[in-house]
């Protein structure tokens, strides 16, 4: 849902880009630090620091921005670059999973239940666009800005009511696996079932 504003989105981080760029910050090491991120916020959710571990998420989606941002801006996109950023949001996600299910806020179960989703819906998308020659298959109710923003909310949200966190890992996995099947669903329109 929130994948119709990214043109405005990434028009708008284009001075954060120069800005790092001229630090000589490479996409690739700013990707690194996305990581450390949600590693740290692994860590809080484990030692019960709800606040920490959504203020960690939030700053996991915001450096994952900036790479981009100073790929842009300083024209070194690479296909790497871009390989290497998806396959460290998937362990960013794996992380912050963890570091709940670790915690005890929700049941392994439903930690994969979510996780499994989460990889599976950008899983389809790579190879909608790799295999089914897709140009872009970010169709669906939640890709992971929606997903984060979820977690963020139900940490906070735990606080003043123990089950949050849980419903909202819930309701990823849902949305999530939902996600798969639109984009399925939409490779099989664009390709014509071929």
């Amino acid at each position: 849902m929130l994948g119709r504003f990214r043109e405005k989105y990434e028009e708008a981080m284009l001075p954060i880009g120069q800005f790092l760029g001229k630090l000589r910050f490479s996409p690739n090491i700013i990707s690194i630090f996305s990581l450390f991120a949600s590693a740290l916020s692994c860590w809080f959710f484990y030692s019960k620091t709800l606040v920490l571990g959504a203020l960690f998420i939030v700053l996991t989606g915001i450096i994952d921005m900036f790479d981009g941002a100073v790929a842009r801006a300083t024209g070194k996109t690479t296909r790497f670059g871009a390989v290497m950023d998806h396959v460290l949001d998937r362990y960013a996600e794996y992380l912050i999973i963890m570091g709940i299910v670790l915690g005890n806020y929700v049941d392994w179960t439903w930690g994969v239940f979510a996780l499994v989703g989460m990889i599976l819906a950008s899983f389809t998308r790579a190879k909608a666009e790799s295999i089914g020659g897709l140009k872009s298959c970010t169709v669906g109710i939640a890709e992971r800005q929606e997903k984060l923003i979820i977690l963020i909310v139900g940490s906070l949200f735990s606080i003043y009511y123990v089950n949050a966190l849980l419903y909202a890992v819930v309701l990823v996995g849902i949305l999530s696996h939902f996600t798969v099947i639109q984009r399925l669903q939409y490779t099989w329109k664009q390709t014509k079932g071929e």
